[in-house]
């Protein structure tokens, strides 16, 4: 009975864990999460994604009884043993310490939400969230005072805000947006990587040198002040008509031309009072552009928002995992900045809630609570304890996580590895799937000839009613690239699920594509035949070169895909248990580890 009872209690916190409020979310601090959470059971008990939720529960639970039975086996000559090792690789990687990048991420402050309340002034001051009744895609700052978040069902999200609007998706709209703000973007670093629609990395190291070496003639002319809600004063370029082309790569234009405050044009569909506050809170002056890294990055923010009327967040830091974190902590429309000093890296890292890091999901969180770590500084005390439990790739991972290490190479540098888009929908006839599924294909094509790019994986991902998740993915002989193309493959992948249920239709919630192993330049000088050509008939049965069926374990709000656009590798790897410790047992893995097998590089 008093097991029962356990297991029960362990099976709410779990399920708490993964489905109740997570206060580490911006604009979700000092809620009263024990009310939230009670609704958000009571709210679930009984659904698809109730029951799907429960069911991931248990297999992590299945996974950290595996990892504690391991733990109680480990002796003090073992932990010794494995200290030493991980503090030689800690000397090591804390020697190679990259400080010399101004690394920035920039985070659109609920994205799809603000575009739906500046485009419908209606919403402005109402709770509100995009998505449907099944998924939300996200919601605004009102609504997350109700707990109302992104990858909650709208049906939950009804319970705790009863006079909450649901805005349906509008991907075409947020995609013309986004392009508009990586305009912006790109002139501070061409080679910028987006992530999603709403959020991007910079490498500004260049253009801030850049802005050093200009003469202060090249970048001193009338600009105005401009104050913002808070009272800080902006600067921002005013007058560019007698600008060099010289000038212009230090000194940006923030202003239209035909919206240039010196020339004391208002925007006239504003009513009369405010047009006059406007004119009363802008000054022209004539002034030097800043360059440090603060200044610049406020700089970026403002021309976002003067030219889509939305506000983003940053974070500016040494390494892409700290300036990712960094954008969290001043939302919604401010930055943050760590120094690049390693003792300002290290004071950021010492308390820091590990769920906060990139890359750190509700499942890792679990399996490390599990060992009682919370914080960073933990991860650090236990760096040997994880040496034993987890693999070297993710026992690596964490030691560079407690010592604030990421990259500082955004990947736009480097090869690109896939591109995906996805779409959550209520149900939808087979017809329509295919329609959509077509679609999908029209979208990943346009990118394609945009970067010239050909791919030879195409993988189509569909999650059901019941909120399972599964893939599909054929590589092909010939590489693919028009609509037509890929088209006839997911086409078929779909059909082929479709079969599989038959009789029964297929109910889907999620429909995805994604296209991988892109073509290098030397193979595409050799790439002499089209899909559609090869694919003739009677020739099918020698196309393809493999079929995969996959089925990632995915948890709900953690996509397989990125959020629309292309699919990048993270920042940090995934997190999972060391696959030795299920083949053999804990003697052999310490004489594999006394051997000195089991040495970090």
């Amino acid at each position: 009975m008093e097991n029962a009872k356990k297991d029960n209690a362990s099976s709410r916190e779990g399920l708490l864990l993964r489905m109740g409020l997570n206060d580490n979310k911006a604009g979700m601090q000092g809620l009263d999460k024990e009310k939230i959470n009670k609704i958000i059971m009571e709210a679930s008990k009984g659904s698809k994604f109730y029951e799907n939720e429960l069911k991931k529960d248990q297999q992590v639970n299945k996974r950290i009884e595996k990892m504690l039975k391991l733990k109680s086996k480990i002796t003090e000559p073992w932990i010794l043993k494995a200290q030493l090792q991980m503090d030689k690789l800690a000397m090591e990687l804390d020697q190679n310490r990259d400080l010399s990048c101004t690394i920035v991420h920039i985070d659109m402050d609920a994205f799809y939400a603000a575009v739906e309340m500046r485009d419908n002034p209606e919403l402005r001051d109402r709770p509100i969230a995009v998505g449907s009744w099944n998924m939300l895609s996200t919601s605004n700052y009102h609504a997350r005072r109700y707990g109302v978040r992104a990858a909650m069902p709208g049906f939950i999200a009804k319970k705790l805000c009863p006079h909450l609007t649901i805005v349906p998706l509008n991907f075409k709209k947020y995609e013309e947006v986004s392009k508009e703000i990586r305009e912006i973007l790109a002139e501070y670093d061409p080679q910028f990587m987006p992530m999603g629609l709403d959020e991007a990395y910079l490498n500004i190291t260049e253009y801030l040198e850049k802005r050093k070496h200009c003469s202060e003639g090249k970048i001193k002319h009338f600009s105005t002040y401009k104050f913002g809600l808070n009272g800080k004063q902006n600067t921002v370029t005013s007058d560019v008509s007698n600008l060099s082309e010289d000038m212009h790569s230090c000194s940006p234009v923030l202003f239209d031309n035909d919206t240039l405050i010196n020339k004391q044009t208002v925007q006239t569909s504003l009513p009369l009072e405010e047009q006059q506050c406007q004119q009363s809170r802008v000054q022209l002056k004539s002034v030097v552009l800043e360059t440090s890294a603060e200044e610049v990055v406020e700089e970026i923010r403002f021309r976002i928002e003067q030219k889509t009327g939305l506000t983003a967040s940053a974070g500016i830091a040494p390494n892409m995992m700290l300036a990712k974190m960094c954008s969290d902590k001043n939302k919604p429309n401010g930055q943050y900045r760590i120094p690049p000093e390693r003792e300002a890296v290290m004071d950021f890292m010492k308390n820091l809630a590990i769920r906060k890091v990139p890359g750190i999901g509700k499942v890792t969180e679990k399996m490390l609570k599990a060992l009682e770590i919370v914080t960073c500084t933990e991860l650090y005390k236990q760096r040997a304890l994880i040496s034993l439990l987890f693999s070297e790739t993710s026992c690596h991972n964490f030691l560079e996580i407690s010592l604030g290490l990421g990259s500082t190479c955004l990947e736009r540098d480097g090869e690109r590895k896939s591109m995906s888009t996805e779409r959550t929908f209520n149900e939808i006839s087979a017809s329509e799937q295919y329609t959509l599924c077509q679609e999908l294909c029209s979208d990943l094509a346009q990118d394609l000839k945009k970067e010239g790019l050909k791919a030879r994986t195409v993988t189509l991902k569909l999650k059901n009613v019941n909120f399972e998740v599964k893939t599909r993915a054929n590589t092909v002989l010939s590489a693919v690239s028009t609509e037509e193309e890929i088209f006839a493959i997911a086409k078929d992948l779909l059909k082929a699920e479709m079969e599989r249920v038959a009789p029964e239709p297929l109910h889907l919630r999620l429909m995805g594509v994604r296209i991988s192993s892109f073509l290098t330049e030397e193979e595409k000088k050799y790439q002499q035949k089209s899909i559609v050509n090869f694919l003739e008939p009677g020739k099918q049965a020698g196309a393809f070169k493999k079929t995969v069926n996959i089925f990632p374990k995915v948890s709900e709000g953690e996509s397989f895909f990125n959020k629309k656009r292309a699919t990048r590798q993270q920042t940090n790897k995934g997190i999972f248990l060391n696959e030795s410790s299920d083949k053999q047992n804990l003697q052999d893995l310490m004489s594999t580890i006394t051997s000195g097998m089991w040495m970090f590089v």
